[in-house]
């Protein structure tokens, strides 16, 4: 399953909306994508994990900042 991962880059700032940046991940569970970003972004604030269904997927693939990483 694909994740959005919305977050902000600075871990001890307020969050600020305009500064929201987002990733997809392809993982098995929140669990999984909450630990992979623990090993790889440890700075970074995770605001909201988001599965994406089908639909929404094929909405997100249209952004040009779509890049689904892998674990």
């Amino acid at each position: 399953m694909i994740y959005k991962v919305l977050y902000q880059e600075l871990s001890d700032e307020v969050p600020i909306r305009e500064h929201t940046q987002s990733m997809y991940i392809e993982a098995e569970s929140v669990r999984q994508v909450r630990d992979i970003l623990a090993d790889r972004k440890a700075n970074i604030n995770i605001e909201f994990i988001q599965p994406l269904d089908e639909t929404h997927l094929e909405y997100e693939k249209q952004s040009e900042h779509f890049k689904v990483e892998n674990a």
